[in-house]
């Protein structure tokens, strides 16, 4: 590796640090549109009910700064490690900049999602490039666009999983069916080119082979309140088809999440446990990465893989695939 450092931009979505932020936050998910009173006030009561804000900032916070850890453990000075948000501060732009003061030159670019889409990696990936290419000199960014198959990663959800399933009795446990979940997008986004749905698929399908799963599925959640149609099957209706089968019991995999936070939180820990207590299910789910020493390890390892294999998007356990 040469002597000036490779940068590592380190993106995820962002949260408000305090009640006060969520409409600027709000603001910004709509693009710029502020919400209606009605959907700022159903915002605001979902942070109520998981304590006023969400704890995604500190767990994010961790997850960079035992990523830049394990980078500077693994090759000491060889890597600087920035982070940016795309709803709050810092900013994409901000960690772009703090990269070429700190006279970074070339910069993986990491999103923390495992899975690629265009209305999910893409954004954050192309946001950094148009910034990457804005300073002076431009900076070579090497983009990971998406690292599910990164050694390891598949290993750790599967131990959960199987952490999960010990956690219930044994009836529920002989009977349950588990479900991977990740972030729903508009169908619109969802074309031929997009890998999007594959790739969650392909996850669950590795995960549940390591865990010697038989009854498993897939579903997506979390879809925003928008009249557009939105990727499916929709969790809270596959928890009353599940109860409708018979089964006693779920346990929710979200794979397409690495934090506590909203999505977590709330969809799933409050609005989907209360449909799975109407229907006469017992739901579970498995425990978050957040700052996992596994997990960082993983991390930390895609991030020096990619940044050994030269310009181009990555994608991480199978480079020879297209992006």
């Amino acid at each position: 590796m040469s002597e000036r450092p490779t940068g590592v931009l380190v993106m995820a979505h962002g949260t408000p640090a305090t009640p006060e932020e969520i409409e600027s936050f709000y603001t910004s998910i709509r693009r710029g549109r502020p919400p209606t009173p009605e959907l700022l006030a159903e915002l605001v009561g979902r942070y109520e009910a998981i304590g006023g804000t969400s704890p995604l900032r500190q767990h994010t916070r961790a997850q960079v700064e035992g990523l830049a850890a394990a980078l500077d453990a693994a090759v000491p000075g060889s890597f600087v490690v920035r982070y940016g948000s795309k709803h709050t501060a810092p900013t994409i732009e901000d960690a772009v900049a703090e990269l070429a003061d700190a006279g970074v030159t070339r910069a993986v670019a990491i999103v923390l999602t495992p899975h690629q889409s265009s209305a999910g990696t893409g954004q954050y990936l192309e946001r950094a490039a148009r910034a990457a290419s804005s300073m002076d000199p431009p900076i070579e960014l090497v983009p990971v666009a998406s690292w599910f198959r990164a050694p390891g990663f598949a290993q750790i959800l599967s131990d959960r999983v199987r952490a999960g399933l010990a956690s219930l009795s044994r009836r529920d446990r002989d009977n349950c069916v588990v479900v991977f979940t990740a972030h729903s997008v508009p169908t619109a986004a969802v074309n031929e080119d997009d890998p999007y749905r594959d790739e969650v698929e392909e996850s669950a399908a590795m995960i549940a082979a390591l865990a010697g799963l038989e009854h498993w599925r897939v579903a997506w959640q979390s879809a925003g309140r928008t009249a557009d149609e939105w990727l499916g099957p929709n969790l809270l209706d596959e928890i009353r088809s599940i109860a409708a089968e018979g089964a006693p019991a779920v346990l929710v995999c979200p794979v397409g999440f690495v934090s506590d936070h909203m999505e977590v939180l709330f969809d799933l820990d409050i609005e989907a446990a209360a449909v799975a207590q109407a229907v006469g299910v017992s739901l579970a789910r498995t425990a978050s990465l957040n700052d996992d020493p596994r997990f960082v390890a993983v991390l930390a390892d895609a991030v020096r893989a990619a940044a050994g294999g030269g310009g181009g998007d990555t994608c991480l356990g199978n480079p020879g695939r297209e992006p």
